[in-house]
């Protein structure tokens, strides 16, 4: 049963009336900001996820169905997303700044079988280009796969897949070789 702030406050959203913006914040912003904190564990981070999904809120209004949630429950699921995101996206910044240049992924060279002597990159020509793009950028362009598929403007799990099946290709050129190569 929605309340008459409630459906005053729909209705405005629904309008494009930016007085529903300040209504929200004054029934909903405590907590709201206490789901924020839940999910962060962070003040300033939990601010920065309410603001954002306030304006969130307020440009996808007219999304809100009030047949299918409450107003609060909306708002809860847009805060909660807004703050699982946030989250995420500090810890992958985190994580790529925790990376260290000790990687052996690019010490090949110091093997017996380096790359440049099997003519690795002549023989990626010969497959076909969604293969080899996604080849070249992961191995000759030095990009993590997050990046090649930022880069490539391809779904993450595509370049996966043309990893694999490129890989693939590969070893039936190169036999046993490629495979010990591959496992360095």
């Amino acid at each position: 049963m929605k309340t008459f702030v409630e459906k005053h406050i729909v209705d405005l959203l629904k309008t494009g009336d930016e007085r529903a913006i300040g209504l929200l914040y004054d029934h909903y912003a405590p907590a709201l900001y206490g789901v924020a904190i839940k999910v962060t564990h962070d003040e300033e981070l939990a601010q920065d996820v309410l603001q954002e999904s306030f304006v969130k809120i307020w440009k996808n209004a007219h999304k809100y169905d009030a047949d299918k949630a409450r107003l609060f429950t909306w708002l809860f699921r847009v805060v909660q997303n807004t703050a699982i995101d946030k989250v995420r996206s500090r810890k992958r910044k985190m994580n790529k700044e925790v990376q260290t240049d000790d990687s052996n992924v690019y010490h090949l060279q110091s093997t017996s079988l380096a790359i440049e002597h099997m003519d690795l990159q002549e023989h990626t020509d010969g497959l076909e280009d969604k293969y080899r793009v996604v080849i070249d950028a992961l191995f000759f362009q030095g990009m993590t796969q997050q990046e090649a598929s930022d880069e490539l403007n391809i779904p993450l799990g595509t370049v996966k897949s043309r990893l694999k099946i490129g890989l693939r290709e590969l070893r039936k050129l190169f036999g046993v070789l490629f495979l010990m190569i591959s496992v360095l």
